[in-house]
């Protein structure tokens, strides 16, 4: 089957293109590549073109009328960078999307898979959220997040759309067969800085704030495999109704499912865990928080195994491991 991925030329969506292929079906890469990079949609169908192109998401569709379903992976995604220049995400994130939105919709593609995140919830006792905890988008690029799922589900009420709206905690790693990875010169990931500190590319690795109220202070995340994520889209587009079936098809046409392993790591935890598999120590200060951050998050995975049948297989040192791999050759294959 064909699908059409936006932003396929990104970090997560050239790995979802990866596991796609693997699994015998066929991406259709939409990317303006402002952030994405044109190395990961080698040997792949392309379009360079913004998601808000009308005229060019008509021309993907007429010449290939047979995608089954829409993942939309394209975004500006960087926290502090959000605080500092928010109209930027807003536009790219929200009115794009909209735009998009509304081609998929008169265009007679209603299945789409959205790149949503646990950015968007609020802090709770214990740190660990399903999909009914409450919602407080902290940064702007949490609230853009939050409001493309909001216009989305007005879109499923309205228009006849049917949504999955995927909530990503973080991902770590790299695709295990090194066709892609973390793709920016200086990468804003937790990994990637620990990744760029070991291999020498920064000094020092900033634990961002050890004030939270947390086991040790520092902030509590949900550590998941890049693969593992873009497994869980294979599993989303390629049984799209199966997964709409087995929720009861919920007559707005919706459905949130969070993604992560069900375990809370803190940063000083996964600083730790990369120590062992790295075999040295590395250079490392506390700091304040940066702006935008939060305590964090883990999830409660049992509404992903249920609808997608689904869960996560790679531990947290196979994603430090890869991450590794993929900073020693990153920059043979990308031309920065």
């Amino acid at each position: 089957m064909k699908f059409l991925i936006t932003g396929g030329a990104g970090y997560i969506g050239s790995t979802i293109c990866s596991a796609l292929e693997d699994s015998g079906h066929i991406p259709v890469i939409l990317d303006s590549l402002i952030t994405g990079r044109e190395e990961f949609t080698r040997n792949r169908i392309f379009y360079k073109a913004d998601i808000a192109d009308r005229s060019a998401v008509e021309t993907i569709l007429k010449e290939h009328p047979d995608i089954q379903a829409t993942v939309h992976c394209a975004a500006l995604i960087v926290v502090p960078e959000s605080v500092t220049n928010p109209y930027d995400y807003y536009v790219d994130n929200v009115s794009k999307s909209l735009e998009l939105f509304k081609s998929l919709s008169d265009l007679g593609y209603p299945r789409l898979v959205f790149s949503s995140s646990a950015s968007i919830y609020d802090v709770v006792p214990g740190f660990k959220v399903t999909e009914e905890s409450p919602l407080k988008a902290n940064s702007p690029y949490a609230r853009t997040k939050y409001m493309m799922e909001m216009i989305l589900k007005d879109f499923c009420a309205a228009y006849g759309m049917k949504g999955i709206a995927l909530r990503y905690f973080n991902p770590i790693g790299a695709d295990p067969k090194m066709r892609s990875g973390i793709h920016v010169k200086n990468p804003t990931h937790v990994l990637g800085k620990l990744v760029d500190t070991a291999l020498g590319k920064q000094d020092t690795f900033d634990i961002t704030g050890v004030n939270w109220p947390t086991r040790d202070g520092s902030g509590i995340r949900d550590f998941i495999h890049v693969w593992d994520l873009a497994r869980a889209h294979v599993n989303a587009v390629t049984d799209f109704d199966g997964v709409f079936d087995r929720a009861g098809n919920p007559p707005d046409n919706y459905l949130v499912i969070n993604l992560g392993t069900g375990n809370g790591v803190t940063v000083k935890e996964l600083v730790a865990a990369f120590e062992k598999v790295y075999g040295k120590t590395i250079n490392k200060r506390e700091t304040e928080p940066r702006p935008g951050d939060v305590a964090g998050s883990f999830t409660n995975a049992d509404k992903a195994l249920k609808l997608l049948k689904w869960k996560t297989e790679l531990p947290i040192e196979k994603g430090i491991e890869d991450a590794l791999k993929w900073g020693e050759i990153r920059e043979t294959i990308i031309k920065f």
